[in-house]
């Protein structure tokens, strides 16, 4: 009797097309906050929403499209915004040929910022002191500037929203200062450094 074939789980693809295997994230920092676990759709219901450090948990793609999601012409409307970042992935495989996974993690590489400033009062007086900046809040803040580039772009102009969101993606993960996000790194950091 011929032994029975043993059928293999088939791996979850993002949006049902692209790998998670490959992806590499180059910044050790960010590493462990950047979750990249194989998943089919990016939903996780806000099941980490009580837990300290939750965010780690959910999957990067959902937390761009829960940003996207922010002002209020599209608060609450998340399978739009799903659709939206669905297509704008799309858009950068069809542009640069890669996977647009491996092309998002290493725009939010590149544009999170590395150093911010806090405010001290100290004795009714205010100053600004350079800080670093955790792994957690430099992908909070490369993901609320990406999508706020997108969303720039796109207000009064006929070009969508997906390839505005695909253009900025791009444009960050080659380190293109046309690019939203990376000015605001830039500016951020150019502040800090004139605070320390």
């Amino acid at each position: 009797m011929a032994a029975k074939a043993e059928l293999q789980p088939e791996e979850p693809k993002l949006f049902g097309k692209w790998s998670f295997t490959g992806v590499v994230v180059r910044d050790p920092g960010l590493k462990r906050y950047l979750c990249l676990r194989p998943v089919w759709v990016p939903h996780t219901g806000g099941r980490h929403e009580h837990r300290r450090f939750g965010k780690a948990e959910v999957p990067v793609v959902e937390r761009l499209i829960n940003k996207m999601m922010r002002p209020g012409r599209n608060a609450g409307k998340k399978h739009l915004t799903y659709n939206i970042v669905k297509h704008a992935f799309e858009l950068i495989h069809i542009r640069t040929g890669q996977n647009p996974l491996q092309v998002f993690v290493r725009a939010i590489e590149n544009a999170a910022p590395r150093e911010d400033v806090t405010r001290i009062m100290y004795g009714g007086i205010t100053y600004f002191v350079a800080v670093d900046v955790s792994p957690q809040h430099r992908i909070d803040v490369a993901l609320k500037h990406i999508a706020e580039g997108a969303r720039r772009c796109a207000f009064n102009n006929p070009k969508p929203i997906e390839e505005c969101l695909a253009d900025e993606i791009i444009a960050a993960a080659n380190n293109d200062p046309k690019s939203y996000a990376i000015k605001r790194k830039e500016e951020i950091e150019r502040i800090a450094l004139s605070s320390r």
